[in-house]
């Protein structure tokens, strides 16, 4: 018989804790779908909230554990499709596009394919793009858009009907912002086992206080503001690029400016002998 080195062989089987935090997120994406197709429009904007939560835990989990695996990203990816692609589109035909027809149906499959595009194209350039910044909308973002506003509706007692045509165009927005080329602050820069002061401690308990007051009012805000940022930051950007080869043309390098200098010194010599 074959012998085997028992730390040749590869064990079998998936890490228990990041893939429980996987899970419970999908959990909170499926549920939002059912809630919605239930007229439960406030518990299911939550329940994509909560999905949030677990995605950007159980990453951090599986890197703090040191339990990270193939496994793991590709159910996170699946999960992520469901929690933020199918579902906030799904809330979203079912609280105002239905209304529209096919136009509503349509609009909601823009966003989900925006969802299922963006996903591949991140999982492809896992490892080669800049971490400092994401490449197009991040998925979750753009379910916190959704799910912020139909929250917000839902509160104030707006029919989505009545506003159809706005939840199309939004919803059609954000699939395109999710394929688009603008860039977005990932935050994954920011080292999170750092010392902080107890000033900023006491500020991020102020800043949930603050959220608490009115979650889907300024949730809206918040993430409508960073939806918002990537177009203004590539323009401003692309302005910075073209600006700078002007100034370049009439600053010179002061290297190039010394054998000009040299140069011009040597004829000059030349001329007089």
């Amino acid at each position: 018989m074959q012998n085997f080195d028992k730390d040749s062989v590869k064990r079998k089987g998936i890490y228990l804790l990041p893939n429980l935090f996987t899970t419970a997120g999908l959990f909170s994406g499926f549920y939002a779908v059912i809630a919605s197709m239930n007229g439960l429009y406030e518990s299911a904007a939550i329940a994509v909230f909560v999905a949030m939560l677990f995605d950007g835990l159980d990453g951090r989990v599986a890197r703090m554990t040191n339990t990270q695996s193939q496994f793991g990203a590709e159910y996170d990816s699946l999960a992520d499709m469901v929690s933020f692609g199918v579902a906030p589109a799904l809330i979203a035909y079912n609280w105002g596009l239905a209304e529209l027809g096919k136009l509503g149906w349509l609009a909601s499959f823009i966003y989900c394919a925006g969802a299922a595009l963006r996903l591949a194209r991140f999982n492809t350039q896992v490892g080669v793009a800049d971490k400092r910044y994401f490449q197009g909308l991040a998925s979750p973002a753009a379910a916190a858009v959704i799910a912020a506003s139909i929250w917000l509706g839902s509160q104030n007692a707006i029919d989505g009907h009545n506003v159809s045509w706005l939840v199309a165009l939004i919803t059609i927005m954000l699939g395109l912002l999710m394929v688009s080329n603008f860039r977005y602050l990932s935050f994954k820069d920011i080292d999170w086992r750092s010392r902080v002061n107890f000033l900023v401690i006491l500020s991020l308990v102020g800043i949930f206080v603050f959220v608490s007051l009115e979650p889907a009012l300024i949730l809206c805000f918040i993430f409508y503001l960073y939806a918002l940022s990537g177009p203004v930051m590539t323009i401003y950007g692309i302005r910075k690029l073209k600006i700078s080869p002007n100034a370049s043309i009439h600053k010179e390098d002061p290297a190039v400016e010394r054998d000009s200098q040299k140069n011009k010194q040597v004829k000059d010599d030349k001329t007089k002998d």
